[in-house]
């Protein structure tokens, strides 16, 4: 899998680099960036994992 990044300084683009990952890594790296944005509320149209999961007895849990 590759994903394309773009390094900005102050909003400007400076470079390009495309980022090359194997499954598992690819898994990992989105583990990692849905708990880093769990305190953040999920947007509208947000992938399944960003959603808060109703559990019986109304505990909440992201």
């Amino acid at each position: 899998m590759t994903l394309p990044l773009q390094i900005n300084r102050r909003d400007v683009p400076v470079a390009t680099a495309r980022l090359l990952l194997t499954v598992a890594e690819a898994e990992q790296l989105h583990a990692s960036l849905c708990h880093a944005l769990d305190k953040q509320p999920a947007l509208d149209g947000a992938p399944e994992c960003r959603k808060p999961i109703q559990y019986p007895g109304g505990r909440h849990r992201f």
